[in-house]
């Protein structure tokens, strides 16, 4: 009896060890497989998108434009992601290990919102006065940006992107006259602004020329012969081809497009325009949050931000509104201090060296990446953003803060110190060259890009400032305010403007009654979320779900709560949509706890 027993008890052991070892076999097989099907997806999808391979200097495809607007590109694009959608359903998402559940997620999500945006017209308005590829090709083209000239190949390459640019400016013609058809266009107001950047993008005399300016600065190893035949090449490509091409597309927007342009200020107006607004929050947030749900948190955070406003304007001593305290801060000679372009970029160098010390004590995970302040082109600046540019992986091309410097006897200290967190440490250089030294994540993550994340986390870092020794100066910490005010409001005039009916001069009356920024700043804000629907909700609903989920960590792992982990933990895993991202810090607290 005792024997018979002990024999089933090992028949037990030995059929359970059986199926543990065939579970973990199935894992193992699922992993894989998931690992070679990401692998695959990335290489298949920077033969669609080779610009995102020249940003991350794969330059295998630096010669090539695809014409992401033509109706052939589209369709071939949505099969792509089709396909990939049906073959990640074929993985058992229960099987496989955390980090592959959440690459599973990111994935699935990924593929449904790029079929889903596919069905919408936005490639009939193909040109606005904040993002355009006349922009992006010129930056490129200048030799300053993500485009190597480095050898004869180099060269080579742009020169036939420059044929294919040819082919998309012929195209975006084409498909803007469809759209005036069908009423969808932009704002015709937006449309004249596009105007004076495309005429500082020609010029009679090719060597001043934005797209000659690799050839002003060869590479000291090219030879003579080479030197030679590139200046001949690009000469005549300025000149037979791309100053045509820009003239045909100017020619075209003012006396053809403009005239027929919308007058309506939100995307509500187009034909769909409420299912494409509805699209558009659902993508940029990562979240299911509805429009209307923002715009009321919108004027919550407005309201409350107002408040800590009003006690620092009267901590300072001003005698006067909130209104009389900004323009104040606008026009007092002291919040203006320099008379040079370098004065201005060394004032941001000093804003990093004044918080090093304090960086370690916020991070232990710190960024291999090199960092540099930069000037932004002159041939952009008058309409450009401080903005950052990402690193290359390969260290070929450090992290860029870009900082455009109209007239620096007018440039404000307002917001300096606030402003460098965003957009370079610790926000955008640590999150994105973090992101990309993780070799152990699929590529599609290493450089992928979430708006409500990145966005998200940079505004959060902004918070960071008294942490890091900054804001020390009540008018720097006022600042800090602004720009976070900045991102309030945007919550509010966003859905405005796309959803209920607003005005662009509504939109503009309620930043200025609320923010310290410019008129002109403000309205060039305001234009440039009638230019990009959504776009502009991205940042405070990130910030905010960072700020809550650090709160639950504190309170949750009381003692044991350690800030250096926390920001860890938010930064290896990179972009992430805000559902997804929830729910593995939700996990990663537990797991502390």
């Amino acid at each position: 009896m005792k024997l018979n027993y002990i024999l089933v008890s090992l028949l037990c052991m030995v059929m359970a060890s059986c199926r543990n070892q065939a579970q973990k076999e199935k894992t193992k097989n699922f992993s894989q497989d998931l690992s070679s099907l990401f692998d695959k997806y990335y290489e298949d999808r920077l033969h669609y998108f080779p610009l995102e391979a020249t940003a991350i200097a794969d330059n295998r495809f630096n010669d090539s434009l695809p014409c992401d607007i033509s109706d052939a590109y589209r369709k071939k694009l949505k099969g792509f992601y089709e396909s990939y959608h049906s073959q990640i359903q074929s993985i058992d998402r229960a099987t496989l290990s955390t980090e592959d559940q959440i690459s599973y997620d990111v994935f699935f999500r990924d593929m449904q919102m790029q079929i889903k945006g596919l069905e919408f017209s936005d490639h009939l308005m193909p040109i606005n006065q904040f993002w355009s590829m006349p922009l992006t090709f010129a930056q490129l083209g200048s030799g300053g940006s993500n485009q190597p000239f480095k050898t004869s190949k180099d060269y080579d390459n742009f020169l036939g992107r420059i044929d294919d640019y040819i082919v998309w400016t012929d195209t975006a013609i084409s498909n803007m006259r469809r759209g005036m058809a069908k009423g969808i266009t932009p704002p015709d107001l937006l449309m004249k602004k596009v105007l004076p950047q495309l005429k500082t993008l020609l010029t009679d005399e090719y060597k001043k020329s934005v797209f000659y300016m690799p050839i002003n600065n060869f590479p000291k190893n090219m030879g003579a012969e080479d030197q030679k035949k590139f200046s001949l090449a690009y000469q005549k490509a300025i000149q037979e081809k791309l100053n045509p091409s820009i003239i045909k597309l100017y020619d075209f927007i003012k006396t053809e497009y403009i005239p027929k342009c919308r007058k309506a200020h939100g995307i509500s107006a187009i034909p769909g325009g409420k299912e494409y607004y509805a699209f558009l929050v659902q993508s940029w947030t990562t979240t299911e949050t509805s429009p209307d749900t923002i715009f009321e948190i919108g004027k919550k955070e407005v309201a409350r931000l107002r408040a800590e406003m009003e006690k620092v304007k009267n901590e300072t001593g001003f005698k006067g509104d909130l209104k009389a305290f900004f323009h104040f801060m606008h026009t007092d000679a002291q919040f203006m201090p320099y008379h040079s372009e370098a004065e201005v970029l060394n004032a941001y160098r000093s804003v990093e060296l004044r918080m090093q010390p304090q960086l370690k004590k916020l991070f232990n995970l710190l960024p291999k990446a090199k960092f540099e302040v930069r000037q932004t082109e002159k041939f952009r600046e008058a309409s450009a953003s401080p903005e950052y540019s990402q690193s290359a992986p390969d260290g070929s091309r450090p992290g860029i803060f870009y900082v455009p410097i109209i007239n620096p006897k007018k440039y404000s200290t307002l917001g300096m110190e606030d402003l460098f967190l965003h957009e370079a440490i610790p926000g955008h250089h640590y999150q994105t060259s973090i992101q990309q030294e993780n070799t152990s994540l699929p590529k599609f993550r290493r450089f992928g890009w979430y708006g409500a994340y990145g966005e998200g986390w940079a505004l959060y870092t902004e918070s960071l400032g008294k942490e890091l020794g900054l804001y020390t100066d009540p008018y720097q910490y006022f600042g800090s305010l602004s720009e976070e005010m900045h991102r309030a409001i945007r919550l509010v005039v966003d859905v405005g403007i796309h959803l209920k009916g607003w005005s662009r001069e509504q939109a503009i009356q309620f930043s200025l009654d609320n923010e310290a920024e410019s008129e002109a700043d403000i309205t060039s804000e305001i234009e440039r979320y009638m230019a990009i629907p959504g776009q502009a909700l991205a940042y405070k609903t990130g910030q905010m779900k960072i700020i809550e989920l650090r709160k639950k960590a504190e309170k949750l792992l009381g003692n044991h709560f350690n800030i250096q982990k926390f920001h860890d933990k938010v930064l290896i895993e990179g972009c992430l949509p805000l559902d997804v991202f929830e729910k593995e810090m939700n996990r990663w607290m537990n797991e502390q706890k």
